[in-house]
């Protein structure tokens, strides 16, 4: 039986808790770090005063109940992603309700999101779309379950 993050996490022998790990040309890079807040223009505004970012991208995904924006983090490819609930009962306004604001989720770029999610199945890790749901700027999403990542809700992204 093998075991992910969890079981290594609950003092597991990592020779249990080993896996087959995704092939590194797959993953490219950190996306994002997603951050829930109650009100999108105040948070853009705060991140613009307190560290210069700038909105390279806004939209509003009904899909997954949010109003968004991407604010680009120095010269990198990195983004942090500012996520507003479009109602209560949106995903992250269930978060904002159980948590209060802050770090939703870290998001890893991938290649091939597909031979990702397959691989990561393959290895007992739960994910939570049988298919990748269409993400910012029409980029392809899926997640991995929190319990199976170390508590952490980890976002897969191939780029449009």
């Amino acid at each position: 039986m093998k075991l992910g993050f969890r079981g290594a996490m609950e003092g597991q022998s990592a020779e249990r808790a080993s896996m087959n790990a995704v092939p590194e040309h797959l993953i490219t890079r950190i996306d994002h770090v997603g951050i829930a807040v109650p009100d999108l223009d105040e948070a853009i505004a705060w991140y613009g005063r307190a560290f210069s970012l700038k909105v390279t991208h806004e939209e509003v995904n009904e899909e997954q109940g949010v109003r968004e924006a991407m604010l680009g983090v120095g010269d990198s490819e990195s983004s942090i992603q500012l996520l507003a609930p479009l109602s209560d009962d949106s995903p992250i306004g269930k978060f904002l309700a159980r948590m209060g604001p802050g770090i939703q989720q870290v998001a890893y770029g991938v290649s091939d999101i597909d031979a990702v999610c397959d691989h990561l199945r393959a290895e007992g890790i739960r994910v939570l779309y049988d298919t990748p749901k269409t993400g910012t700027a029409g980029s392809r999403v899926n997640f991995l379950h929190p319990k199976d990542a170390g508590g952490v809700l980890v976002e897969l992204v191939e780029s449009a």
